[in-house]
């Protein structure tokens, strides 16, 4: 399980990367209580090199318009559930190389706070809940955006650490997919600073600000 995270999230931004994408501002919308992001501001709000010190990257962040592809993609659930009123899809991926850890940063943008709250149990439930194998247990990740939820579990012959965090910011879904080749390569306490990284730089981007968060504080 913990090699197929790593290696479908490079995949998916892999796919990303080829399909030429990166960027150009489009005209977001406000609801009244949370502003749906551009395309731009997607990408700006997935870490980077910077805000990952210790980290290499394996695929820069990239962002994209919503389209079937897409759908199918982030939200691989029957009739495509969970990303109604999606517009945007991001993705960026890094390696640890003294831990022999990966975390894939996903993104889904909603055209408001209420289709990514609608989305959200949809998708936890249906899909992304899963993915830290089926033996998983929850645990806490502290207060990571307007919702959270997290899981680690083990799996493969040496029992290899894999864990999956989906949050709710405002007009965003986010995930955190980690795992590693080596059993103390990752724990709670680093899936927690990651998913933090990643719900603070959505808040900020939401907020019109540079997204600017990053490991190291």
């Amino acid at each position: 399980m913990t090699m197929r995270n790593y290696r479908w999230g490079v995949a998916i931004a892999a796919a990303l990367l080829l399909a030429g994408c990166g960027g150009g501002a489009e005209s977001g919308s406000g609801n009244g209580k949370a502003v749906a992001l551009t395309k731009e501001q997607v990408r700006e709000a997935l870490p980077d090199g910077d805000a990952m010190p210790g980290w290499t990257e394996s695929a820069r962040p990239t962002a994209v318009g919503m389209d079937k592809l897409y759908r199918s993609t982030a939200c691989p659930i029957k009739g495509n559930a969970g990303c109604d009123n999606s517009r945007f899809f991001g993705a960026s991926t890094f390696r640890h190389d003294d831990n022999a850890a990966t975390v894939t940063f996903l993104i889904v943008a909603y055209d408001s706070e209420q289709a990514a709250r609608e989305a959200y149990d949809v998708l936890w439930e249906g899909y992304y809940g899963k993915r830290a194998g089926q033996r998983a247990r929850t645990f806490g990740i502290g207060p990571v955006g307007d919702e959270r939820d997290a899981r680690f579990g083990t799996s493969g012959f040496r029992g290899e650490p894999g864990a999956v965090t989906q949050a709710r910011v405002g007009t965003t879904l986010l995930w955190t997919e980690t795992a590693a080749t080596d059993k103390g390569g990752i724990d709670e306490d680093a899936i927690r600073d990651l998913a933090t990284v990643l719900a603070k730089r959505a808040r900020q981007a939401q907020n019109g600000d540079a997204p600017s968060a990053s490991l190291d504080g």
